[in-house]
């Protein structure tokens, strides 16, 4: 069962169980700077600076974009022509209960150095069609995920969410800037540094997030201009 958008719904296929859950209108958030280590996070504003992107006014920073730019599509159109891809664990919310997916925060690079809530609206945001359904996040062993990312077949992330801020602690930053909801959520959740520390205007993009249990969330995709 592969996850669709039929009128306006997005379809996820939940591991291992067969069942399907769907998302109409939701708030969905791409979330940057969500590094737990200072050091790490100053390398990634320092990779963005080096393309001219001015440093973000708080950290971690949220940036809403429209529902209707999450696409599990295998192929996905942009405008730019500086365009790349991040691995990010997703975090779903969907009628109180919790899901981890995998996901690319793809951004116009170019617009970056403008406006960062502008670039990462003006791509798609891909995400897999498969998602794992996550009991309580304390019982979760979020550190010893593993995302990696290949751009054209060739290594550009790889590292352990342990890097990352916990759902519990991004999703509490959600609820004080935004308010207390138990609505639908879906929320990328930060990406790891970029092996060799430069962007790459790739076309084709392997996301990989394997669980603790060895299970693995996959998701590949190709972009073209329009």
């Amino acid at each position: 069962m592969n996850a669709t958008i039929t009128a306006n719904v997005l379809s996820f296929e939940v591991l291992g169980t067969g069942n399907t859950i769907r998302f109409g209108t939701t708030r969905t958030l791409v979330a940057g700077y969500t590094g737990r280590d200072e050091a790490a996070v100053r390398h990634h504003i320092d990779e963005l600076a080096a393309i001219g992107v001015a440093p973000p006014e708080r950290v971690p920073m949220l940036y809403p974009v429209e529902r209707d730019s999450v696409t599990t599509a295998a192929g996905t159109i942009v405008s730019g022509t500086n365009t790349s891809g991040e691995v990010e664990p997703v975090i779903l919310r969907h009628d109180g209960k919790f899901y981890l997916g995998v996901g690319s925060d793809h951004t116009d690079r170019q617009l970056e150095t403008v406006d960062i809530g502008a670039s990462k609206r003006a791509c798609p945001k891909p995400i897999g069609a498969v998602v794992a359904e996550i009991g309580t996040w304390d019982d979760f062993d979020w550190d010893a995920c593993v995302a990696r990312s290949r751009v054209d077949g060739k290594p550009y992330q790889d590292g352990t969410l342990a890097a990352l801020r916990r759902p519990a602690d991004l999703l509490g930053i959600v609820a004080e800037r935004l308010g207390e909801s138990d609505a639908d959520l879906i929320c990328f959740a930060g990406t790891l540094p970029l092996l060799d520390g430069k962007f790459v205007a790739g076309s084709t993009w392997e996301l990989e997030l394997v669980l603790p249990d060895r299970r693995v969330l996959t998701h590949t995709y190709t972009t073209k201009g329009e």
